[in-house]
């Protein structure tokens, strides 16, 4: 697909101390290491500078990440970058990429964008069944994943797509450095060393489900040459939900889809026909394939009366009535953060309770059950 720039954006925009000084006091807002906040902060104006200069002298290089595991909701590999790190790539993200890349997206593209996200996308596909719902007897809906999104996108068919967008050369080589950070081969041996050790603190914990904890860890991949965005980096939120743009732009205009939902790869579209959606299914795979990725088992067809798992969420039509569940897997997961907040922080207790209350309010749940 051609895109058409909407504006160029030249290097010697982001070289800029106040946007520096600005991006730094949002990721400070946000992060939980008081301790490197403190260390960076004694010495903020210094430190700001520095950035500043090694920008101006076309110095900076992403750095070694800190790579762990954390196992809510599920097992996952982050990689946590340096505050100097960090601080530049929100400077690209939100000064180069998000105003690049954002009016090039669909509405139907949900996911961490502005007034979207999960209840946009919630609300979305409520609609869309709720239409077809009334006019259909039956209601299908062809639910699309990716195998291991964010380890396959490939960095050679992102960098052509964003080549036509960022037409300052300084610009591209500075994404592209982050782009290809995952390529460093400590990468690989960080993830294999904080595997090991997550599963030797596993053997030595009596809980239940062990065996399967153990083989949830196992299945962490690793990064292959040439693919996969680090997990972590706002930069790779905005290019994983552009990197699938092409398809949404297929989907509507060329298949002529009217209902259809994508938070980041979980496709969701829906249709009375379900032989019109498997027609749709090889069409699209083709599409999905072009970008070097494959789909997993979760991709099928389904009926409504069955239901559908979407966002945490199981939508079923039951007597032509619409039923909203919170699925038994979130319900837990609930559950246990706030069994654990009442012995450990009643004061987060609060906050945690009124965010939920909003997550589940978009379902047919009694909240005071799951929240007590």
């Amino acid at each position: 697909m051609v895109y058409y720039v909407v504006r160029k954006i030249t290097y010697d925009e982001i070289l800029d101390i106040d946007k520096i000084l600005f991006q730094y006091h949002i990721i400070r807002s946000k992060t939980r290491n008081k301790k490197k906040l403190c260390n960076f902060e004694v010495n903020l104006a210094s430190n700001a500078i520095n950035i500043l200069n090694l920008l101006k002298n076309k110095q900076w290089h992403h750095n070694t990440y800190n790579v762990f595991i954390i196992s809510e909701p599920k097992y996952r590999i982050i990689m946590s970058e340096k505050l100097v790190d960090k601080i530049v790539n929100h400077l690209l993200s939100q000064y180069v990429l998000l105003p690049l890349l954002e009016p090039l997206l669909l509405d139907c593209n949900v996911a961490t964008r502005k007034n979207k996200g999960t209840s946009y996308g919630l609300k979305l596909a409520f609609k869309y069944i709720n239409n077809l719902n009334y006019h259909y007897d039956d209601v299908y809906v062809l639910k699309i994943d990716i195998k291991k999104y964010f380890f396959n996108i490939d960095h050679n068919i992102l960098l052509n797509k964003l080549q036509n967008i960022i037409k300052d050369k300084e610009l591209y080589n500075l994404i592209s450095n982050i782009i290809r950070s995952s390529d460093e081969t400590y990468v690989n041996k960080e993830i294999l060393k904080v595997k090991k050790s997550a599963q030797k603190n596993l053997w030595e914990r009596n809980i239940e489900r062990k065996n399967l904890h153990l083989m949830d860890i196992e299945k962490l991949p690793l990064y292959k040459p040439g693919k996969g965005l680090p997990i972590g980096n706002l930069s790779s939120q905005i290019l994983a939900i552009f990197y699938l743009n092409d398809i949404d732009h297929y989907i509507k205009e060329t298949l002529k889809i009217k209902h259809y939902v994508r938070y980041m790869d979980d496709f969701l579209i829906f249709h009375q026909d379900k032989a019109y959606l498997k027609k749709c299914l090889k069409l699209i795979s083709k599409e999905i394939e072009k970008l070097n990725l494959e789909l997993n088992s979760k991709t099928n067809i389904y009926n409504l009366n069955q239901g559908v798992s979407f966002l945490g969420y199981r939508f079923k039509i039951k007597d032509k009535k619409i039923i909203i569940r919170i699925n038994n897997q979130t319900k837990l997961r609930i559950k246990k953060k706030i069994s654990n907040l009442k012995i450990y922080n009643q004061e987060k207790l609060v906050r945690v309770q009124a965010s939920y209350k909003g997550y589940i309010q978009y379902s047919n749940c009694h909240i005071k059950h799951i929240l007590k």
